[in-house]
């Protein structure tokens, strides 16, 4: 028995002593697998950190929505935001900031953010442009035009007067790239004055009439020469935007309007964004693209049943579902033979246009989004405030009723008339339009256009235009400026021209005005599509 005692220790410590290396090697393992995680984390948060330009240094980390309370803005993801090398959702909405990204050039959150400077790559397709004929200060286009970059927007034709003319203005705007400031000067109206468009029986019902009518017609003729342009730059697409509208390009993986019209077949002419009115929760909105976030909806991204049962509800007395228009924009294929049908539309002399209609995408329209808003518009415009004489000036009903208690009431009737009639206040029924789909909350573009600002890229451009600038550019903008005629349409010959002698051209119908969207008259003409 001592013998076989003997024999069997030996087995029995080699037996404990394997399972004491074992569970050793184990510890360690556990121990070393967590250390080598965190390194790796440290390692590629070091990598993806750095800051490559100023705009780096500004972050947005929460912002105050107006009207709808303090709403964290980290855990928005918004298309097209992703960093080049693939984020999970999860990883986005833990991050520190969606949208500081936007200011890094090693890791671009847009697809055409490429520099500082926003040059966008010549080879990139298609290639859109936008004209707007504006009067606009800086304040309202720099935003306006930088976000249009963001969504791949390569050239604007801007065709200025008033105030976006003045040298402090245009000099600016004249050193942005992309950029083709047109003046309205003597030369311009010369050469509008002698344009197809005066013999041709598609805009005749406009010509000659004061105010809105006036800047239909100048719109349409600036858009005409816009073309022309388009073709020499080599543009795809053309677009026409005023200055108080935004593209809100829903429904593309990419936060882009040129992966939208991308993928656009080619035997489409023309495509239509239906648009979203803005509604004010305030009344003393100083910057509408960053400070407003609720939208009404339009007709056609609207159940019928929905549209006509909240209409009542919608309409808070005013004239109609929008206040102004609603028959959307348009951007169009540049080919042959394409002209202007007005500011909303696009046509060809030598056929219909293929068109097709965006169901998620729209135009924002920030109208009145300022309280300022009602005597700015009074002041650009003559007509006498009685109900006749503005049927004269104006083409919509609210327009109407608005320039005429901006030129009659007093500034406190005046606030009591917009709180009214512009601003939504009762929260009850904002609450319930919210739910049932009227009205939508939209904060891709405030956070764009926020992040822009706050990272310096727009005080960057009015800096560099004073300072790199040439003293001849300067004078001979000065110049342009000063040379510049009225602001009215031209008028020789304009009576011997004689609507009798005006061609009427294939597809040469009347030009789209802007548009009330369908009223409850409209019930029971309209069914579902």
């Amino acid at each position: 028995m001592k013998s076989m005692h003997h024999h069997r220790a030996p087995l029995i410590s080699s037996s404990s002593s394997q399972s004491n290396s074992f569970v050793s090697r184990l510890l360690l393992l556990l121990t070393l697998l967590p250390v080598s995680l965190a390194c790796l984390a440290f390692i590629l948060q070091w990598r993806g950190g750095g800051l490559a330009d100023p705009a780096s240094a500004s972050v947005i980390s929460s912002t105050s929505v107006p009207g709808g309370g303090n709403s964290d803005l980290n855990h928005e993801v918004f298309p097209g935001m992703e960093t080049v090398s693939s984020v999970s959702p999860k990883a986005h909405q833990s991050s520190s900031s969606d949208c500081s990204n936007l200011a890094r050039s090693s890791s671009p959150s847009f697809p055409y953010y490429g520099d500082w400077n926003f040059g966008v790559d010549s080879n990139l397709k298609p290639k859109i442009c936008i004209t707007t004929s504006t009067s606009a200060g800086l304040d309202q286009i720099l935003p306006w035009m930088f976000y249009h970059k963001v969504l791949g927007v390569s050239t604007f034709f801007l065709f200025v007067e008033g105030k976006a003319a003045t040298p402090t203005i245009s000099k600016v705007l004249e050193s942005i790239p992309g950029v083709k400031v047109i003046y309205r000067t003597k030369d311009l109206e010369e050469k509008q004055a002698k344009s197809r468009i005066w013999n041709e029986t598609w805009l005749s019902s406009f010509f000659y009439k004061p105010c809105n009518y006036e800047l239909f017609v100048k719109q349409s003729l600036n858009m005409e020469m816009a073309i022309v342009m388009a073709r020499e730059a080599g543009m795809d697409w053309i677009l026409h935007l005023d200055t108080d509208e935004l593209i809100y390009p829903a429904g593309t993986r990419e936060h882009s309007l040129r992966r939208l019209l991308l993928d656009v077949p080619p035997n489409v002419d023309m495509v239509i964004f239906p648009n979203y009115e803005s509604s004010v929760e305030r009344d003393d909105i100083k910057d509408p693209f960053t400070e407003v976030s609720m939208f009404k909806k339009n007709y056609d991204h609207l159940p019928k049943d929905t549209y006509f049962g909240m209409y009542k509800e919608a309409t808070r007395n005013n004239p109609n579902y929008f206040l102004t228009y609603g028959n959307g924009k348009s951007v169009a294929r540049v080919q042959d033979h394409l002209r202007p049908n007005g500011a909303h539309r696009w046509h060809n002399y030598m056929k219909t246009p293929n068109e097709i209609k965006l169901e998620e995408a729209a135009v924002l329209h920030y109208t009145y989004a300022k309280f300022s808003d009602l005597t700015s518009r009074r002041d650009r415009c003559g007509c006498k405030p009685t109900k006749e004489d503005v049927k004269r000036c104006f083409m919509l009903d609210f327009d109407r009723s608005a320039f005429i208690i901006a030129s009659t009431a007093t500034e406190e009737e005046m606030l009591s008339w917009y709180r009214e009639h512009v601003v939504w206040g009762d929260k009850e029924v904002k609450t319930k339009l919210l739910r049932k789909g009227i009205l939508t909350r939209i904060y891709s573009p405030m956070v764009v256009i926020q992040a822009l600002k706050e990272s310096g890229v727009f005080s960057s451009v009015v800096s560099s235009a004073s300072t790199n600038l040439s003293k001849k550019k300067f004078l001979a903008s000065m110049h342009k400026s000063n040379s510049s005629s009225s602001d009215s349409l031209p008028s020789k010959d304009k009576e011997s021209q004689g609507i009798s002698a005006r061609r009427h051209l294939l597809g040469s119908e009347s030009a789209d005005p802007p548009l009330s969207p369908p009223g409850m008259e409209h019930a029971g003409l309209v069914t579902e599509d």
